[in-house]
């Protein structure tokens, strides 16, 4: 059922990634900056994600020996350095997710600045340059993509042309796909955020997380990959937390799966790639280099 499955290390039958985007409150200055430091409860909301949800998550984390991947804007990295400082000190890995959570399309034209503001901001405070990047709201852009590359990223994890990673070509270089889907990503079901025009009517944990785990089982049966794209603020919730604590310890005891950084499963597609055990489906861009209508 999915084209070109990958070998995955051990034997496993699916690789299992819990990557967060931890946006805390940059959402609200991004989207209202004029008044964004007046907005108190929007703010509050944010900052629950590192003060509250991140020292929850890391405990789980560690209480199953799991290394993951963090998506942060590099305000928030500048912002919130304390708990920076104890995802790095537990191994986990930190990519590129814009400055403030800016749209790159709504920045079309301008987002050097911003990228390169940012990956100073990593050197910094992380230590190192990324290798990954996720573009806020997913709105990756050719722009972007020549960024990565000039930059020497490995992977984006902003498209969704497959249900597994595949490989991005183009005029100045590749690189990794790690696909995204809505189906994965806890905004719908749980965001409610009038302030940036989200009004979704919020699920309880359980009939929110459901369709999660049903996305699961079917990459499971077809030896896939799955992904959540999660938020601290939103997934990092306790009842909702607490539900997936419960399904990470489930996972681990009952199925054969791969909990990876996506920087490791780049590795490991690498050097399949470099062994020719296996070779990437290939998506060729750009798709298109003018208006269509």
């Amino acid at each position: 059922m999915i084209r070109n499955p990958i070998p995955w290390p051990n034997n496993a039958k699916c690789a299992v990634s819990i990557s967060f985007d931890m946006d805390a409150d940059s959402l609200i200055h991004i989207s209202k900056p004029n008044d964004s430091f007046r907005r108190l409860y929007p703010i509050s909301m944010g900052k629950y994600g590192p003060n509250v949800a991140i020292p929850r998550i890391l405990d789980t984390y560690q209480k199953f020996g799991l290394k993951q991947s963090f998506f942060i804007p590099g305000w928030c990295i500048k912002e919130y350095q304390s708990q920076i400082e104890l995802i790095l000190k537990d191994g986990h890995e930190i990519g590129h997710h814009g400055y403030l959570h800016e749209d790159p399309i709504k920045t079309y034209g301008n987002q050097k600045e911003w990228f390169e503001k940012t990956l100073e901001i990593h050197k910094e405070i992380c230590g190192k340059y990324p290798i990954g990047y996720r573009a806020p709201v997913y709105n990756i852009t050719d722009e972007v993509i020549d960024l990565m590359i000039e930059n020497k990223f490995k992977y984006d994890s902003s498209m969704m042309a497959d249900d597994i990673p595949y490989e991005l070509q183009t005029p100045k270089g590749n690189l990794y796909e790690i696909p995204v889907h809505w189906g994965t990503d806890d905004w719908p079901p749980f965001a409610h955020y009038e302030e940036i025009g989200y009004m979704m009517p919020v699920q309880a944990p359980s009939k929110g997380l459901f369709g999660f785990w049903e996305e699961f089982e079917a990459q499971y049966e077809a030896g896939g990959f799955f992904m959540l794209i999660i938020h601290p603020f939103l997934t990092g919730r306790l009842a909702r937390w607490k539900q997936v604590e419960k399904w990470i310890e489930k996972t681990l005891s009952t199925k054969n799966v791969w909990f990876a950084k996506l920087e490791d499963i780049v590795q490991h597609l690498e050097d399949l790639k470099n062994k020719k055990i296996w070779s990437p489906s290939v998506e060729k861009l750009p798709y298109y280099t003018k208006k269509i209508l």
